[in-house]
């Protein structure tokens, strides 16, 4: 991975923070998909936290989260060839190796957009695929994808997880701060029940103070109930 492209991506991101319009499920056959940016990088949560990867991150969400730490309002159509073309190029070294096994697709809400296809794709082509989505919309994808889904919190608490996600995920990864009312804690969602790794993940909410009393409460929780504590290492080593 060349430097000069991990600094451009880590100067222009810009958090949401909820001034993103909620937007509604798309349909289609996939073939164009609205994507933000697709670049290489180290996957910094959950459970591949650490592996090589190259994300896709698609636009637009069906959700507008006031700690939203991303950016993906300025995406633009892009057809599914393109899209593989450059996950091929970005997957390899100088030496024209593959060493980005692992492609995580996200946004925004990935499942806002008709990805069977791309993740079929993915599939096809030897990739390992990870779709990260906060709970609210599925599609049926190929089963090998893993999902890791981050539940959100409207204002009148976690609702469960409709049952043909809930039998998909790979984990659910809570949002944990010390501050914020809505995410103080983690709630039954379905998760036991089917034994789903639970994570949970100090929000960032761009103060200093505020961030080490989240990972703080984190931390209590993992050490006082057996999550599973995530990490944003991307963030803690600087790339994006």
């Amino acid at each position: 991975m060349k430097q000069p492209i991990i600094n451009f991506l880590i100067d222009t991101i810009q958090p949401m923070h909820g001034q993103n319009p909620k937007r509604p499920p798309l349909l289609g056959d996939g073939l164009t998909l609205d994507i933000q940016e697709i670049f290489p990088t180290l996957q910094g949560e959950g459970p591949f936290a650490g592996h090589p990867a190259v994300f896709i991150r698609l636009g637009g969400c069906n959700l507008s989260c006031d700690f939203c730490d991303t950016e993906f309002e300025s995406f633009h159509p892009q057809p599914l060839d393109d899209i593989l073309a450059s996950v091929q190029q970005l997957s390899c070294n100088d030496a024209k190796e593959r060493i980005r096994t692992l492609v995580v697709i996200t946004g925004g809400e990935p499942f806002r957009q008709p990805i069977e296809a791309l993740c079929q794709a993915l599939i096809d082509g030897g990739f390992e695929v990870q779709v990260e989505t906060n709970g609210t919309l599925f599609r049926a994808i190929h089963r090998h994808v893993h999902i890791i889904c981050s539940p959100k919190n409207t204002g009148s608490g976690y609702q469960p997880i409709r049952p043909d996600l809930l039998r998909r995920l790979s984990g659910v990864k809570f949002i944990i701060s010390a501050h914020h009312p809505l995410y103080q804690d983690v709630a039954d969602i379905g998760q036991y029940e089917w034994a789903i790794p639970t994570y949970v993940q100090p929000m960032d909410e761009g103060n200093p103070q505020k961030n080490k009393a989240n990972l703080d409460h984190a931390k209590h929780l993992a050490l006082t109930q057996g999550y599973r504590l995530s990490l944003q290492i991307h963030k803690i080593i600087g790339i994006a």
